[in-house]
């Protein structure tokens, strides 16, 4: 029996921009309110940004669980509250009160993103005390943006806590700084990406995936919908990629 590949949930940071309506991404005519499902027929997965300021009403999630089909994945951001007010410290309650929020999602519900201000720098008990309160089974993602939690890296590989790498402008993603498991999660926030760089993503990508790992990769939402272009152009690079190897 040939081996199981991991699963890629592609897609982009938020979804509801006007920017791009109007033939832009979404067709002239679509809807606000359609803008999810209409998404949804190109991408597996979505990066949700709005958690961070407030909760969506259980209205909201339920329209889209009713928007997606099975096997699409939302990530949320985790609250302001638990990242940049109180930023890790003591927020065991503040997350099961987020999850018990996000469990409407049900099987829809992906990783949740833990992103911590560059201000927060390493602390090792600060961090195990956080490890400590997570509800079990939550695929936490965190997302370190001070350089001295490099130390962090091997107990989030212990606990199996997923680490984000984020390819910027300004900080291009080191090959050292790659990690793909539990799973692999990237936010490639470059304004453009070359397809000679896409070709390279997809590359690594595929590897991941050919490790039976699955990989969640967001693009920046830009005005002008270069986000979604590029995750679809990803697509193609990555169909390339496995006719390739055939």
């Amino acid at each position: 029996m040939p081996a199981m590949a991991g699963t890629l949930y592609l897609g982009t940071s938020g979804f509801g921009y006007d920017e791009w309506r109007h033939g832009v991404f979404y067709p002239e005519g679509l809807p606000a309110s359609r803008m999810l499902s209409y998404y949804a027929t190109l991408f597996r997965s979505v990066e949700i940004n709005y958690t961070f300021r407030k909760f969506p009403s259980q209205k909201v999630l339920t329209s889209w669980l009713q928007q997606t089909p099975e096997g699409f994945r939302f990530t949320l951001k985790a609250n302001q509250r638990i990242t940049h007010v109180r930023r890790l410290r003591d927020v065991a309650g503040e997350v099961r009160a987020f999850m018990s929020e996000a469990a409407v999602l049900g099987d829809r519900l992906g990783p949740v993103l833990f992103q911590c201000p560059p201000t927060v720098e390493y602390d090792d008990a600060l961090l195990t005390a956080f490890a400590d309160g997570l509800p079990p089974g939550i695929p936490a993602v965190m997302e370190f943006r001070h350089p001295s939690w490099r130390a962090a890296w091997p107990f989030l590989a212990e606990r199996q806590i997923a680490r984000c790498v984020a390819d910027t402008d300004d900080a291009a993603a080191g090959e050292d700084e790659l990690v793909w498991q539990p799973f692999g999660y990237l936010r490639l926030r470059r304004a453009a990406y070359s397809d000679s760089e896409l070709g390279v993503w997809a590359g690594r990508i595929q590897a991941a995936l050919d490790a039976d790992g699955d990989v969640y990769c967001y693009f920046k939402h830009e005005d002008s919908a270069a986000g979604p272009r590029m995750a679809r152009r990803l697509e193609q690079l990555m169909a390339g990629e496995r006719d390739s190897r055939k």
